[in-house]
C-alpha cells in the first residue's frame, strides 16, 4: 500500500540528489571554467599536472554521487530516507569544498587572458621555479612546479604546493603564486612568495624561529621569532634579487605613519617600519654602503618613531637594535634545514650586488636582454638588475620597464629571442 508521506519525502530527497549529482558532473568540464586559450597559456607540463589533479578531485566527487544515488534507490523506509537526506547534506558540503578547489585553479588560469599576459605569467612561473630549484637542488630536494596568476591588490600571496586543499582529500599540485597586477613588471614579490615554499620544503621557518628566540635579547626575541616566516621569505628574495626586493617592498608597504608603525598581535609580518629597515640591513651587511642608505634615511625621516602611539615606540626601539643579528641568523648562520650550510652558501647574495649586476650588463651587452641563452641562464639576475635600475633611476623607469617586459616575454616564449 502506498505511503503518501514516504512518497513525498522520497520526491524531495530525490530532487536534491539529482541536483547535486548534476552539479558535480558539470564540474568535469574544466574548459568551461577556464577558456581553452587560457589553458593553452600554460606550459604543457603545468597544464597536464593541474588538469589531472582537478579531474581527480571531480572524479572522487562523482564517485560519492554514485553512492548517494544507490542509497536512494534502495531506501524503502522513512528511516532509510532520512539517512539519505543527511548524506545529501554531507555531499553538499563536499561539493562546495571541491568547487572551491576547482574554482581557485581555474580562476588563476583564466587570468592568462591574452598572449602577452600569458607570456609574462609563464616568465613568472620560470622565475619562481628557478629561484626554488637553485636552492633545493643543492639540498637534493624536489622542486615543485609553479602556477603564477595576476590579481588585484597591493601584495602577493601563495598557496604552497603540498598543502591540503579545500576538498579535504587532495594536496596542492603546484605552488600557486599571486602577483599583484601593479607589480607584474617588478615581480620580486614573486621570489618572496617562493621563499615561503622553500622554507616549507625544508622546515626552515621553525629552525629560524628557534634561533631568533635563543640568540636575541629579551624584548626582541619573541617578536622576531613570531615573524620568522616573513623574515625567511624576505631573506630568500634578497639573496636572489638584492636591493630590488627591498625597494619594491618599500613601495608596497609605505603608507601613513600610523600604519607603518602598527603592530598587529599574531600577524606574521613585522611592522612595515621594521621590515623595510631589515631589508636595508641585509644590503648593508652583504654590500656595505649604497643607495639603500638614502632609502633608510628618507624612511626614518618620514616615519619617526617619536610619532607613534604610546607603547609602540618602546616596542620598536627594542626591536631595532637587533637588525644586524636577525640578518646574521637568517642569511649567514648554518642551519640543519640546509644540511649544515647557510642560506648565503646556497644562494650567494654577492651575485645580486649592484657592482656584479653592472659587470654582468657590461660584459654581455645587448645579448643579456636578447639572447634566449642568457635570458634563461641569468633570469633572476636580470630581475635584480632591472629592479635595481627602477629603484635608483626612477626618471628612466618607463624605459627600464619596457626592457623588463621584452625580456620577460622572451622568457615566457611570447616573442622570439634574437
Amino acid at each position: 500500500m502506498a505511503d503518501p508521506a514516504l512518497d513525498a519525502s522520497r520526491t524531495q530527497v530525490a530532487r536534491q540528489v539529482a541536483h547535486w549529482a548534476a552539479a558535480a558532473e558539470r564540474l568535469r568540464n574544466l574548459d568551461e571554467m577556464a577558456s581553452s586559450q587560457a589553458w593553452a597559456g600554460l606550459e604543457s607540463y603545468l597544464g597536464i599536472s593541474v588538469r589531472r589533479h582537478l579531474t581527480g578531485v571531480v572524479d572522487r566527487l562523482l564517485g560519492q554521487a554514485a553512492v548517494l544515488r544507490a542509497e536512494l534507490e534502495t531506501a524503502e523506509t522513512g528511516q532509510a530516507l532520512e539517512l539519505v537526506r543527511r548524506h545529501v547534506l554531507a555531499f553538499t558540503r563536499r561539493y562546495l569544498r571541491a568547487e572551491i578547489t576547482v574554482d581557485f585553479y581555474t580562476d588563476a588560469i583564466q587570468t592568462r587572458t591574452s598572449p602577452r599576459i600569458a607570456g609574462l605569467l609563464r616568465a613568472c612561473d620560470t622565475l619562481a621555479y628557478r629561484s626554488l630549484a637553485q636552492a633545493l637542488d643543492r639540498l637534493d630536494r624536489p622542486t615543485p612546479i609553479v602556477l603564477s596568476y595576476v590579481d588585484t591588490g597591493l601584495g602577493a600571496s601563495i598557496l604552497k604546493a603540498g598543502l591540503r586543499l579545500w576538498d579535504g582529500a587532495s594536496e596542492s599540485p603546484a605552488a600557486a603564486i599571486k602577483i599583484a597586477r601593479h607589480n607584474l613588471l617588478r615581480p620580486t614579490a614573486l621570489i618572496h612568495e617562493a621563499g615561503h615554499q622553500f622554507a616549507h620544503a625544508c622546515a626552515w621557518t621553525e629552525e629560524l624561529a628557534t634561533a631568533l628566540r635563543r640568540d636575541l635579547p629579551p624584548g626582541a626575541a619573541e617578536p622576531w621569532a613570531g615573524w620568522a616566516s616573513e623574515v625567511a621569505a624576505d631573506a630568500f628574495a634578497f639573496v636572489h634579487t638584492g636591493y630590488a626586493s627591498v625597494a619594491a617592498l618599500h613601495d608596497v608597504v609605505t603608507g601613513e605613519t600610523v600604519d607603518v608603525h602598527r603592530v598587529i598581535p599574531g600577524d606574521p609580518h613585522p611592522p612595515a617600519y621594521l621590515r623595510v629597515l631589515l631589508g636595508v640591513q641585509m644590503c648593508r651587511t652583504c654590500y656595505g654602503a649604497g643607495p639603500w642608505d638614502d632609502l633608510a634615511e628618507a624612511w626614518i625621516a618620514a616615519h619617526p618613531v617619536r610619532d607613534t602611539a604610546p607603547g609602540t615606540d618602546a616596542f620598536l626601539r627594542d626591536c631595532l637594535p637587533v637588525l644586524a643579528e636577525v640578518v646574521r641568523l637568517s642569511i649567514d648562520t648554518p642551519m640543519k634545514a640546509f644540511a649544515g650550510r647557510s642560506l648565503s652558501a646556497l644562494v650567494p647574495p654577492a651575485r645580486a650586488h649592484p657592482k656584479a649586476l653592472d659587470d654582468l650588463e657590461r660584459r654581455l651587452g645587448p645579448a643579456l636582454y636578447n639572447s634566449m641563452h642568457w635570458i634563461w641562464t641569468e633570469a633572476l639576475r636580470l630581475l635584480a638588475l632591472t629592479g635595481l635600475r627602477v629603484a635608483t633611476q626612477p626618471g628612466r623607469a618607463s624605459e627600464t620597464l619596457r626592457v623588463q617586459e621584452e625580456w620577460m616575454l622572451r622568457l615566457g616564449a611570447a616573442v622570439p629571442a634574437a
